[in-house]
């Protein structure tokens, strides 16, 4: 649902980009963004040598996975963390704000090393609260679903999903699937799909997958589901990768996938360079070979040039972590 541009709207969108700085330079801009692509395929050490970069230039966006990558890295907040996210803040970055907000339920308060705050985690929550209330009763979709995460209402992350947010549609659907509102259990199932189906029309990849497995589980149209594989493919989406990948390959089949192992051969390799991030390496050390030993070499060429010219022509991999880590 496309929303109507409201000046608080317009003000919140300007403080969430914090454009309150002169205009980045192009080694600045590329630094941030290989930065937040390394981020999002949790890379985090290359991906904290970027962000450095972009983070010391002034830019809050860059400021903010800066402090996610340290902290997440170190699994609490550190001084140096929580310097970056108080820059990103008084930025006004609203995701800043709240991660302070957080961390008074860090684990550095068990350790007793927690790095003083110019503000309390109450004052930054307050702050986040106040920029924030505003943009979401005019209307805009993620100042509600930032409101739900400040304040865990549901009422803000359905009226959210309503105003046509994505990720707060995805989380709708997830909510109700494990029994959030009251629902006949046929009116339940309906409800998830439907809320998958408007999350991924809104270019969640996450969504689109747990759809495509919805429509598969619920033996409906498979030629809808493999286009919802295939888009979440096309953003670069870790599971959409793999799964074009092994279907194609028919390894195994599902969804009923043509067979092009030349297709199936070159996606299933592009995830080598997800090293950084959970078993995927394992994955294509197991799968790549099952479905090499039934290609010819000239074959396997040619899946090599289809993979790199894949990667030339689409986003970067990515696991799409919430931008909100706990």
């Amino acid at each position: 649902m496309r929303q109507k541009l409201t000046l608080a709207t317009a003000i919140f969108s300007l403080l969430f980009s914090c454009q309150l700085l002169a205009k980045p330079t192009a080694e600045l801009t590329a630094a941030k963004q290989t930065g937040i692509a390394l981020y999002n395929q949790y890379k985090m050490a290359p991906a904290i040598q970027y962000l450095t970069i972009a983070a010391k230039g002034g830019d809050a966006e860059s400021q903010y996975y800066l402090a996610e990558s340290i902290r997440n890295t170190k699994r609490y907040m550190t001084e140096e963390a929580q310097q970056w996210y108080e820059e990103s803040a008084n930025q006004n970055n609203i995701y800043a704000m709240i991660q302070l907000g957080r961390s008074g339920d860090n684990l550095c308060i068990n350790m007793g090393n927690c790095p003083k705050s110019t503000k309390t985690p109450a004052q930054w929550l307050k702050g986040a609260l106040d920029l924030t209330e505003p943009a979401a009763e005019s209307g805009d979709p993620e100042a509600m679903y930032l409101m739900y995460e400040l304040t865990l209402k549901d009422e803000w992350l359905e009226k959210s999903a309503n105003s046509g947010h994505a990720l707060a549609q995805y989380w709708m659907a997830i909510g109700t699937r494990q029994g959030d509102g009251f629902f006949l259990p046929w009116k339940r199932h309906e409800a998830v799909g439907n809320w998958l189906k408007l999350s991924a029309e809104g270019g969640y990849p996450p969504a689109m997958m747990e759809y495509a497995a919805f429509i598969y589980e619920d033996q409906g149209d498979l030629a809808v589901a493999r286009h919802w594989i295939i888009e979440a493919a096309q953003k670069g989406y870790k599971s959409g990768i793999s799964s074009y990948g092994a279907y194609s390959a028919h390894s195994p089949s599902l969804y009923d996938f043509p067979l092009d192992r030349i297709k199936g051969y070159a996606l299933t390799s592009l995830l080598s360079e997800l090293d950084g991030g959970g078993d995927v390496q394992v994955y294509v050390n197991e799968t790549l070979p099952e479905i090499a030993e039934k290609m010819t070499s000239e074959e396997i060429s040619e899946a090599n040039e289809f993979a790199k010219n894949w990667k030339a022509t689409h986003p970067p991999l990515s696991f799409f972590p919430d931008k909100l880590s706990r």
